[in-house]
């Protein structure tokens, strides 16, 4: 195989499509339109009585029907975050212009994980078990709920039998998905694979329960202003929902069928914090070994960055310790590169987010524009880097480096590059 087709003796990685459901649209066009528009997709709860819960609001994906992907009767049995996955997946492959009839389907698989997998059903299904009985509930409760289910679905609806694989990371999944399937890759193990993040919690015990864990906001009054990345009065996220899938192949792969490459695939880098199963290594030691890492593996110095999509949850220690890892590896750089979150816009989608993040990347370089940080109207001296605030910014965008950092200290980060035919 020629040279030209590997690095330091791995299959070269590249995206050749994208897909996306989120509470700014369902798909990736009107998606990305929204996010550099500076919209946000938060809005009142309105799925449950949320008038007693800290936080009353989420980023909720609106008009979306799962009939429109699957047949009715196997929708009404499965979670949304199956649905939504599903749906991302078919736009990625179409975005891609892959032919699934001409592949050979033992060299295509699946790595799309989840954070928390089927709650609606739980919770609803524990409801009809109280109320009604046993011989009620769903006999499809249980796959319903699997966090593997949402890979699983995909690979029987398009009929890929190659690696199929399910990442639980908490709020890392999205972004180990993409790496874990970069890593597949590279090392021959498939041709394809459709990688990615899916999730939906917006349920009565979800909210509640992030909301008394203190990792959202209570600043209900504000509405779509009340998630703050970076601001010096944030006081928490607000929880999203939806899924991002990318089509990574090798690039001899891709070649071979004149794929409309969108990206490469660089490097990444997984650590883990071992500090806390909830607040952050307060040194950034953890992320900061990450972000190292993963510009260390795609061998991309910090003056090659053009843009980092932040993790940036809006709560006061992650957006903080964020800020410090990025200056401890960067140093003086860091002051010069652009740094933006998206979840003042998309909601925290926990396990889908490391895939958003990615695809809005891929978009950013596709554009030469990188989308703000809405809702930053304050500065804070512990979070003093260039954070595009509120307004969209046209940019050469070649190298971004993708953060995502996890519950449970696990830190994934990704480094991609817009493909220029080299």
């Amino acid at each position: 195989m020629s040279t030209a087709y590997t690095r330091n003796g791995k299959q070269r990685v590249v995206i050749t499509g994208t897909g996306v459901v989120s509470a700014l649209g369902l798909d990736v066009a009107t998606t990305w339109q929204a996010l550099v528009a500076g919209q946000s997709g938060v809005v009142p709860i309105t799925a449950f009585d949320a008038s007693d819960m800290p936080t009353r609001l989420a980023a909720t994906v609106k008009g979306f029907d799962a009939t429109r992907h699957m047949n009715p009767r196997e929708a009404r049995r499965l979670s949304p975050f199956i649905h939504y996955a599903l749906a991302a997946a078919l736009e990625a492959v179409a975005n891609s212009h892959l032919d699934l009839g001409r592949e050979d389907l033992t060299r295509v698989g699946v790595e799309v994980g989840s954070g928390l997998g089927g709650t609606s059903v739980v919770e609803d299904q524990r409801v009809v078990l109280e109320h009604k009985g046993v011989r009620q509930l769903t006999p499809t409760l249980i796959p319903a709920i699997l966090i593997n289910t949402a890979a699983c679905v995909i690979s029987i609806q398009l009929g890929l039998t190659g690696p199929v694989n399910s990442v639980a990371g908490g709020c890392a999944t999205g972004a180990i998905a993409v790496s874990e399937a970069a890593r597949r890759l590279a090392m021959g193990d498939a041709d394809v694979m459709l990688a990615g993040g899916t999730e939906s919690v917006i349920t009565a015990l979800s909210i509640a329960g992030f909301g008394r864990l203190g990792a959202t906001t209570t600043r209900n009054e504000l509405l779509d202003k009340a998630c703050a990345p970076f601001d010096a009065h944030r006081d928490g996220t607000v929880v999203g929902e939806g899924a991002a899938v990318l089509v990574l192949e090798t690039l001899a792969h891709a070649v071979r069928r004149d794929a409309p490459i969108l990206a490469e695939v660089l490097g990444y880098a997984l650590t883990c914090d071992a500090h806390h199963l909830v607040a952050p290594d307060p040194t950034g030691n953890g992320a900061a070994r990450a972000i190292a890492g993963a510009l260390r593996n795609a061998e991309v110095s910090p003056d090659e960055l053009d843009w980092i999509v932040a993790h940036g949850t809006a709560t006061k220690a992650n957006d903080a310790i964020e800020t410090l890892a990025i200056k401890t590896v960067l140093g003086e750089r860091a002051y010069r590169v652009p740094v933006s979150s998206n979840k003042a816009a998309l909601g925290h989608t926990i396990g889908a987010a490391g895939a958003m993040s990615s695809v809005a990347a891929v978009q950013a370089m596709l554009t030469d524009c990188i989308p703000p940080t809405i809702n930053y109207t304050t500065p804070d001296p512990e979070c003093d880097l260039d954070y595009v605030p509120n307004v969209a910014r046209q940019a050469p965008v070649r190298t971004v480096l993708v953060n995502c950092f996890g519950f449970g200290g696990q830190n994934s980060c990704l480094v991609l590059r817009k493909w220029d035919g080299r």
